[in-house]
């Protein structure tokens, strides 16, 4: 992501006027001090170009503006590169103040109208002043989209961005919302990928499923080669290969198997980890699944799968996953299924959700979801990264991924002061 180049990122423009606080909404965005902020006007007297990683979202540039309103030493040059941005810019971001709309505010909205550009607008310092119902009113009528905030608020800093991220995967271009490779950049090019495929009866006669094929496809892609094996005979294929492959994946089912026959220097993850990144958030996922070491007795958990299939005698989301959760907990929970695009009305009473690998789901369905249950503050994990915890190796299998580890680490730590070592009893 930090290498992309910045004609493919998803370009966001901030406009607004002079010390409105758009390089103080930068920094909090950014999370460090990316653009220098002062209470005097025309600090920032150019364009400056910040890009970053904005997870789930993906590589996008930030253009900071100077004030449109700017009357300091060439203004009027300041001004003209400012408008040229609107060129650039795939979402115009538009930071206010409250009860305060101007004709420049006026002027950022034609624009965005004109040029048919997704329109965001922040109405910035609400530690100054809130803004009054008829001025949300009067700016409702440019957009729905609407962010009132304080960008030294740092309690509330967390909230502000997701209702940023919120917005911009509902209006970024569908160019800007594709996923990441599903495994083609795990792999160096002429590099070896090893599939540990079970043939059960969920998989069709004569076909694989789904997740399967698409990782085969993607790794061709990427010029690297596939080999495809079931799990009993993993190890002999393993021992008669000439070099060690570059990644191993398998079904979430065999992963304890998998891990335990695979060496430590060899990167190894399951199919539903990999569809975690590429549908979804595999960074919240991994922070999310350590909740369930805070699960008590009686407490709600809900398996949300993405389609409606038939369940078998031994269905890994039905049966499979609530047997391993009454296990590892040691006391009985109640566990509810929920088939399809909605989610119950009573999402606020689950303390953990765990979906599944949404390999049906578009990434902007998947992370639409996976916001809503984070506006309501419950946790979030997936079937791979559930099944991986719950046997132990969360860890192992979250290694190719790092920024998913370093969060499953820290959400582990912070709430056990300690790695996992793979049970709660342990």
């Amino acid at each position: 992501m930090n290498k992309t180049p910045k004609s493919l990122r998803l370009q966001i423009g901030l406009f607004g006027r002079t010390n409105v606080g758009k390089s103080s909404f930068l920094n909090m965005v950014a999370g460090q001090d990316v653009a220098i902020t002062s209470p005097h006007p025309g600090t920032t007297t150019d364009v400056v170009e910040k890009a970053m990683e904005l997870l789930p979202l993906g590589p996008v540039v930030f253009l900071d503006t100077g004030g449109v309103d700017d009357i300091s030493e060439l203004a009027d040059l300041r001004v003209r590169r400012t408008q040229k941005i609107f060129d650039r810019a795939d979402v115009v971001l538009l930071i206010a103040e409250a009860d305060q709309w101007t004709d420049y505010e006026e002027r950022i909205c034609g624009e965005a109208l004109k040029r048919k550009a997704p329109l965001v607008i922040v109405v910035n310092k609400s530690d100054l002043r809130m803004p009054s119902s008829g001025f949300l009113e009067q700016i409702g009528a440019k957009t729905q989209r609407v962010i009132v905030c304080s960008s030294i608020d740092q309690k509330n800093r967390e909230d502000y961005v997701r209702r940023l991220k919120k917005y911009l995967i509902e209006i970024a271009p569908e160019d800007y919302v594709q996923a990441p490779p599903l495994l083609g950049d795990l792999l160096p090019a002429g590099g070896l990928a090893v599939l540990i495929v079970p043939i059960d009866l969920e998989a069709p006669k004569g076909r694989l499923i789904l997740p399967q094929v698409q990782s085969i496809r993607d790794a061709l892609d990427h010029d690297a080669a596939v080999l495809v094996v079931k799990e009993r005979e993993y190890c002999h294929v393993l021992e008669n290969l000439k070099r060690p492959p570059d990644l191993v994946v398998c079904d979430s089912q065999v992963v304890l198997k998998m891990v335990a026959d695979t060496p430590a220097s060899i990167k190894c993850t399951t199919f539903s980890i990999l569809f975690s990144r590429l549908k979804g958030d595999l960074v919240e996922m991994a922070k999310a699944v350590t909740v369930i070491n805070d699960l008590k007795p009686g407490d709600k958990a809900l398996i949300a799968e993405a389609c409606s299939h038939h369940a078998l005698e031994d269905d890994i989301g039905r049966v499979k996953i609530p047997r391993w959760l009454r296990q590892y907990t040691g006391f009985d929970l109640a566990i509810d299924v929920c088939a399809g695009r909605d989610y119950p009305e009573n999402l606020e009473d689950y303390k953990l959700v765990i979906h599944c690998g949404s390999c049906m789901l578009t990434r902007r369905e998947m992370l639409t979801r996976v916001d809503r249950v984070k506006q309501i503050c419950v946790p979030i994990t997936n079937y791979g990264v559930c099944i991986s915890f719950l046997q132990g190796v969360a860890e192992r299998v979250l290694q190719p991924f790092p920024a998913a580890l370093d969060a499953y680490q820290k959400a582990f730590n912070a709430k056990k002061g300690e790695l996992p070592s793979g049970s709660r009893t342990n």
